[in-house]
């Protein structure tokens, strides 16, 4: 199978449990609840994504032919020790990462990490799975490390109570991004306080100016 990246860029997770850790991101191409164009934003099902996916013009993107090939482009953003961690991310990134891949990381010493909607099922060797739910979906991974739920979200369907009984580890708010962000961090943070089940994150690459 071969990969089609958008962007591959070494910075600090920003975001998430993990936030503060050294990573490198590779974010894939394209996403099954939005084509990426403004002109679909509105007909979205999800609609409130504030990353760029499309293509493969971002820093360090391209088209990967092989597993190999990506992991080793992974490993050259690296700048060595400490404990090797690649975030895969997009866009969706179920719609591309697979057991070739995840095992060509792990076997370059690279903790595996995904990001995903988690609409679609992911390969059994991923190390950290981190789901974001989005209204209007239906979770297809349902078990994982953290569940990260950007909050309030626009539409109907995607209340932090719908999600407290699935089996992940940790259950996160990240306040909704935009205009009213300071209004969204309000209400996550009084919602934590009052359901102390979940915990605040931020998004701290956004507050540091970095990738």
């Amino acid at each position: 199978m071969s990969y089609a990246v958008h962007s591959l860029f070494y910075t600090l997770q920003g975001e998430g449990l993990r936030a503060g850790r050294p990573a490198v991101f590779v974010r894939f191409a394209g996403c099954n609840l939005w084509s990426g164009r403004e002109r679909d934003r509105m007909a979205a099902i999800c609609r409130f994504c504030d990353t760029e996916f499309i293509g493969v013009a971002g820093h360090g993107g391209g088209r990967f032919a092989r597993a190999d090939e990506l992991a080793a482009a992974v490993a050259a953003a690296w700048p060595g020790g400490g404990s090797p961690y690649v975030v895969c991310t997009g866009g969706e990134p179920a719609l591309q990462i697979d057991s070739p891949l995840v095992r060509a990381l792990r076997a370059r010493g690279f903790e595996v990490a995904v990001e995903t909607n988690g609409t679609l099922t992911l390969p059994t060797e991923v190390d950290w799975v981190c789901v974001s739910p989005k209204a209007g979906t239906e979770l297809a991974v349902t078990r994982g490390d953290e569940l990260k739920l950007v909050y309030p979200q626009p539409d109907p369907g995607a209340e932090p109570e719908r999600f407290e009984g699935m089996a992940y580890d940790h259950f996160l708010l990240q306040p909704l991004d935009g205009p009213e962000r300071d209004r969204a961090t309000e209400e996550a943070v009084a919602y934590c306080l009052a359901h102390p089940h979940w915990r605040l994150s931020l998004q701290l690459h956004k507050y540091l100016g970095i990738p």
